[in-house]
Formats: C-alpha cells, sequence, structure tokens
C-alpha cells in the first residue's frame, strides 16, 4: 500500500487558497479508482515546520503532497502558532526529505514558484514535481486531481503528471506549461538546449511575450489572485522604469484569460484641456474607456441634468458601461501621478474611484469592477482618510531584483559571469530593473566590458545619460531636494534627511530606506550627482 502525505498550509496572512477543494478532489479521485486499496492517505492542515517534520516520522509515508504558498528561492510558507506565515528556507527542506530518502518515492509540491525546492529535494527523492511560477487555484486543483486520477489507474510517477498536464489543458486554463517535473526514472522529449533569445532594446514597458521579463515572487501570483475577486482594487506603486507598466500589463492579461474583459487608460494621455476641469475630465476618462473597450460613446446621454459630474460618470458606468459588457471588467489606470498635478480634479477623482470600490461590496453591478491604479509619487495632495483608494485595496510595492533575479537576466542574455562580478554590478547600479537590463544588453552587445560600463556609467558618455539627466533637472527644479541629495551622497552611511525629503527621493528611485534613515540606492547616483554637483566625498 502506497502512503500519501498530503500537507497544506495557508497562513492568515496570506492570500485565500481553496485547498479544501483540493484535499476533497485528491480524496475523492482515489476512493473511487479502481485500485483504490492501494493507496491510504494522512493529511495535516495549518502545517507547522515541527508538524511537517513529525508527519514524516510518524507516517513514513511514499508520497508527499504540499499544498500551499512558495516564494520563489527563498522557501515554502507553513504556519506558525498565531496561523501566520512562517517562511521554511529551501536548503533545510532539502536536508529533511535527504532524512527520508530511503523511503520517499515522489515528492509533489503544488505551491507557485516552487522549482527551486523541487530542484533541491531533487538531490535526494527520484522524483520531484514543482511550479516554476506563479499558479492560480484552478490549475493547482485541475493538475491534483489529473495526477491522483492517473495514479489511482495504476500509472507511474511520470505518467501522471502528463495526465495532470493535461487536466489544467482540458480545463482550458492558460498554465499546463506550469508544473514541471524532476525524476531520473523518465525526461521529456525536449532540448536541454536553451536556444538563443534576440535581444531586446531595454525602453518602456516589457512586452508580454518578451524573454527579459523576471518576475519577482510572490508580487505577480498575488497580483493575479487579487484580480480575479470581485470589487478588486489593487495599488501599484515604486520609482519609474521599475516595471510597474509591465506587472500591470501582465494582470491584465491574467484577467484577460479567465473570463474578464481587459483594459487600461494612461492619465498622461490626458490633454491640457481636460485637466482645469473636474467635468471635461471624466467625460475624457468616460469616452477613453469606452473606445478601449470598443463600444459606441453615449456620453450625451448620460450627461445632461443637474447632476453633477461625479453622478453622470457614476450612472455612465452603472447604467452603461457595466451592464453593457455584462462580464467584470479589470481597469488599469497607469501614470495617475499626472492627476496629482491638478488638485482642482484630484480630490474628486480619487474619492469617485474609493466610493466605486466602497459601492463593489454589496452591489452587484459593481462587483464587476476591478481597478489597478498605478503611480510612482506619494500621495501629498490632501484626501479624506474616508474618501481616498490608497489607503484600501491590495498594496503592491516593486522590489528591486535581488541577486539570484540579476543572474536570472544574465542567463537570458547568454552571459556567464562570476559571482563576483554580479556582485560588481549590483553595487553600481543595484537591483533596478531598468539600470541592470541596460547594462546587460550592452554588455551582450560586446559594446562594453562590465569594468568600461563602471568607468563611463555615471558620466554624460555613458548609456544613462538620459536617465540620469532628467533625474538631475527634477532636482534642480526643488531646492530643498536637491539640499537633501547632497547629504546622501557625500556619505556612506544612512542619513535622517527628514520625512518629506527621503519620500520623495525614494518615489524618484533615487534612495533606499535603512530603517528611518536613506542611503543611496547605487554608486551609479553616488558618483554622478557628486560630479555633477561639484561635491567632495
Amino acid at each position: 500500500m502506497k502512503k500519501i502525505l498530503i500537507l497544506s498550509a495557508n497562513p492568515t496572512n496570506t492570500g485565500l487558497l481553496r485547498l479544501d477543494k483540493e484535499v476533497r478532489e485528491i480524496q475523492t479521485g482515489l476512493e473511487r479508482a479502481k485500485n483504490r486499496n492501494k493507496f491510504d492517505i494522512m493529511t495535516q492542515w495549518a502545517a507547522r515546520p515541527e508538524d511537517l517534520r513529525r508527519a514524516l516520522l510518524d507516517y513514513e509515508p511514499h508520497i508527499v503532497h504540499f499544498s500551499g504558498h512558495g516564494v520563489g528561492h527563498e522557501g515554502l510558507i507553513l504556519e506558525n502558532d498565531a496561523e501566520e506565515g512562517q517562511l521554511v528556507s529551501t536548503e533545510a527542506l532539502a536536508d529533511l526529505f535527504g532524512l527520508f530518502k530511503d523511503k520517499i518515492e515522489c515528492v509533489l509540491l503544488n505551491a507557485c514558484y516552487s522549482e527551486v525546492q523541487a530542484e533541491a529535494i531533487y538531490q535526494h527523492i527520484d522524483c520531484v514535481m514543482g511550479m516554476n511560477q506563479g499558479i492560480g487555484d484552478g490549475a493547482a486543483i485541475a493538475f491534483a486531481i489529473g495526477f491522483y486520477d492517473a495514479l489511482g489507474a495504476n500509472k507511474s510517477y511520470e505518467m501522471a503528471f502528463e495526465f495532470g498536464c493535461n487536466a489544467i489543458d482540458l480545463n482550458s486554463i492558460p498554465e499546463s506549461s506550469t508544473p514541471v517535473l524532476k525524476t531520473r526514472k523518465y525526461q521529456p522529449q525536449t532540448s536541454q538546449i536553451t536556444p538563443a533569445v534576440a535581444l531586446e532594446i531595454p525602453e518602456g514597458q516589457v512586452p508580454l511575450d518578451s524573454a527579459f521579463y523576471v518576475e519577482r515572487p510572490p508580487v505577480e501570483a498575488d497580483c493575479y489572485r487579487q484580480i480575479m475577486q470581485s470589487g478588486a482594487l489593487i495599488r501599484m506603486k515604486a520609482p519609474r522604469q521599475m516595471g510597474k507598466s509591465s506587472l500591470m500589463s501582465r494582470v491584465l492579461d491574467h484577467a484577460s484569460k479567465h473570463d474578464c474583459k481587459a483594459t487600461s487608460v494612461n492619465l498622461q494621455s490626458a490633454d491640457a484641456e481636460f485637466l482645469g476641469s473636474l467635468d471635461l475630465f471624466l467625460q475624457w476618462f468616460c469616452a477613453s474607456i469606452t473606445d478601449s473597450l470598443n463600444l459606441p460613446e453615449k456620453l450625451s446621454d448620460y450627461w445632461q441634468g443637474v447632476l453633477g459630474s461625479k453622478n453622470k460618470c457614476t450612472n455612465y458606468f452603472q447604467r452603461y458601461l457595466l451592464p453593457e459588457i455584462n462580464s467584470p471588467i479589470a481597469l488599469g489606470l497607469d501614470e495617475v501621478d499626472e492627476i496629482f498635478k491638478h488638485p482642482q480634479i484630484a480630490t474628486d477623482f480619487f474619492g469617485l474611484l474609493r466610493a466605486w470600490h466602497e459601492r463593489a461590496k454589496n452591489d452587484a453591478v459593481w462587483k464587476n469592477l476591478r481597478l489597478i491604479i498605478v503611480h510612482s509619487k506619494e500621495v501629498y495632495i490632501p484626501l479624506n482618510i474616508n474618501q481616498s483608494p490608497f489607503n484600501v485595496g491590495f498594496p503592491v510595492d516593486l522590489p528591486e531584483l535581488n541577486q539570484l533575479q540579476v543572474q536570472d537576466l544574465l542567463q537570458r542574455h547568454q552571459l556567464t559571469w562570476t559571482n563576483s562580478q554580479v556582485q560588481q554590478l549590483m553595487m553600481l547600479v543595484g537591483g533596478h530593473p531598468y539600470l541592470v537590463r541596460v547594462a546587460l544588453y550592452q554588455i551582450a552587445q560586446d559594446r562594453m566590458t562590465l569594468d568600461q560600463l563602471e568607468q563611463i556609467a555615471p558620466t554624460e558618455a555613458g548609456p544613462y545619460n538620459d536617465h540620469l539627466r532628467r533625474h538631475l533637472l527634477n532636482l534642480q527644479d526643488d531646492e530643498q531636494l536637491l539640499a537633501a541629495l547632497k547629504q546622501v551622497v557625500t556619505v556612506n552611511y544612512p542619513v535622517d534627511v527628514g520625512t518629506t525629503a527621503a519620500f520623495k527621493l525614494r518615489s524618484m528611485g533615487l534612495v533606499k530606506f535603512e530603517g528611518n534613515k536613506v542611503v543611496s540606492l547605487c554608486n551609479l547616483y553616488s558618483k554622478y550627482f557628486s560630479d555633477r554637483l561639484g561635491l567632495n566625498k
């Protein structure tokens, strides 16, 4: 008899997963299987690290199935005594499974970004499965059902894996390439040679089909999960060129593949004539969304009478756009910073977005509107706490790339570097996605070496000249901000420049916080501004 140990963990401070449904479907599938007498299922809910160890000792399972959250290289998330998440490192997991290598035959990690753990556990266990990116509830459950149905029909682990992937396809879920198999008994008929990828000039939004977009777990998976919630509001904030628009486009694409109508509006595209009046701006806003949804514009039907502009805009959505589409609408609002410059419309417009979000909690029509708000700057305009969309919903603060993600980008550029070279690059540009990609593009094109880049980068002759000059011009328009940056780049330790200046510099992407103090984001900025501002370090 094969013993199957199913462990699940869904801490209270992580996104809700349908683990109960997954386990129920596994049990139901095996109970109806012709070989049902060959399997014995044990379950461990809300698994803590000690529960994992004890279950392996007590049950001595042949198959271990984990359902829950993964965060890539950092590990898997189990629970602690307070039912909150507790990270378990990849190394610790691999070492634990190594102690049971003579008993465990197969490990299935049904968790986002768990390929890293699968690879590590594969050092000890002959058959391990994980996920190479975020995976939705529907795909995870479908894979589990297909896998255990095949196992119950006396198929091998390897064939059961194929049935699991096929089950995702049969459910019309575009995630069948997410599960990955590590086995010593069978290798899929795919080439092990990484094909050469045409280099892309790093500028603007990274296309959906780009080979150079690097995910930052668990950001993408969290956003994909949130956008599928009724009345969702996702707030993305990060400095310019950190990948906000690229992430937004992927979240909208995910929504469109799951029965949502997805569209976006860039608020920088509003002509100046519309930004002096709330009424004109809201008409432009409604017309822009109508056009992007390929619907006939009907402003004249709703922009009449004595009702205020906000009521007219609300009626346009409630009585026309939302019922006309008759399916969830995922709406991305990019570059909302533009509206911060126009306080005469900002307070009312953002208050309107907050009101729509609140309506979605109880109103069936408004439940179909799912918003993504993207901005770079801190919100300094005065907003009533009960009328602001910036203190509700799901916040996303995009982090820099870490060293492993930079190494991933290196491989995609067909570059092989030592760890010291990677560290040299990150000392120069940090983990800023745009700065990293520019560096790797220049080097992969054989235009310069890493050492040459380090010499020329902080100069007007370097590949970052436009980027650096834009920052310099913005700083020169604000004497207080310029004075604060001078404090930062003239020392090699964290400094206190005041709350307002610190957050503004962080919004620009020039500094990072260390406690309540800030340091320069990278040597590129320190060297450039020290030189251009005539400072001596």
